[in-house]
């Protein structure tokens, strides 16, 4: 798997740190619509630390809960885990909403130009540790042509923000939201309820926050269940299906970066230079993080001979 390090467990304020900035940078991603937080935890080497730790409210919990035997609860579930990515995300949702708001209103070509270069080197990094097979190819094309079409569906008009609604928004989102390639975000914007929360967030409306995250936490128990299951039992064709994801993702990309054209804009060199040069940024950012988790990204090994083959090779045999 691509999750060889434990993380489930932090002991030292390093591992707690790296936590919290990993979901720090899920969180940033989120508030991004087209780009998945769920990419961030893949591809910065958490994703299946996550989906099991997700995993583990279950009846044992509840159980354990009800008995008020809080040791063995702490020890079921990986509370300090849960706590250091949660923060990092809620951090960078309350730090960075405004600004990203404005940003994608005012300069969208280059936020998303930047985005774009984190979702390329993410394919990069997850596909080069893919066994390639008939099955794989295949789950990767289905899963490459279903976002393609999820992205470009158009976003409901006069949406209601009922309780009803923003719960069940909220569970649709999150389960997009731990999907590589599919961003929780734009599919809250499908359903007509992304400004909705996004003013939420900004005003404090604790109300509807609490009505999303109710949904969430229902939609993300269940689907932490299915993912947890296909990860473990059809491990490769899964990652190539999450790869997919990813691909069929740049098509939002591409459309919010050109604000709909279907060309390039009319934009001066400088500009396109500048715009490009965000693309590298951020394909180097994600290549220089996936090389310091697993030794073995196949566009910094170009560059750093400090590569450990071993590890190469561990992760090839996955």
């Amino acid at each position: 798997m691509l999750d060889h390090q434990d993380h489930a467990h932090p002991k030292t304020l390093r591992q707690h740190l790296r936590l919290y900035f990993t979901g720090f940078a899920m969180g940033a991603a989120d508030i991004v619509p087209g780009v998945s937080g769920g990419t961030m935890a893949f591809v910065l080497g958490i994703y299946a630390d996550l989906i099991n730790a997700i995993k583990s409210f279950d009846v044992t919990a509840l159980r354990l809960a009800l008995r008020l035997r809080l040791g063995e609860l702490l020890t079921h579930i990986p509370l300090r885990f849960l706590l250091a990515v949660g923060l990092g995300i809620l951090t960078a949702v309350f730090l960075l909403s405004s600004a990203l708001s404005h940003l994608l209103e005012t300069q969208p070509t280059f936020v998303f130009a930047f985005f774009g270069g984190l979702i390329l080197a993410s394919i990069v990094a997850v596909g080069v540790r893919i066994r390639w097979s008939a099955a794989t190819v295949a789950s990767l094309a289905a899963a490459a042509a279903a976002a393609f079409v999820i992205v470009g569906l158009p976003a409901l008009q006069n949406a209601s923000h009922d309780p009803l609604t923003l719960f069940v928004s909220g569970a649709i989102a999150i389960c997009a939201m731990i999907l590589p390639g599919i961003s929780g975000s734009f599919i809250l914007l499908i359903l007509g309820q992304y400004q909705h929360v996004l003013s939420a967030v900004r005003d404090r409306d604790f109300l509807t926050l609490a009505l999303v995250a109710a949904g969430a936490a229902v939609g993300i128990v269940v689907f932490s269940r299915v993912l947890s299951y296909l990860l473990r039992r059809h491990y490769q064709v899964t990652i190539a299906a999450l790869t997919g994801f990813m691909i069929g993702s740049l098509r939002t990309i591409w459309e919010r970066a050109n604000a709909g054209a279907a060309s390039l804009p009319q934009f001066g060199a400088g500009e396109i230079a500048l715009a490009l040069g965000l693309v590298a940024l951020g394909f180097v950012l994600v290549s220089v993080l996936d090389h310091l988790q697993s030794r073995a990204n196949p566009f910094i090994s170009l560059f750093w001979r400090g590569r450990q083959p071993e590890a190469a090779e561990a992760l090839a045999s996955d």
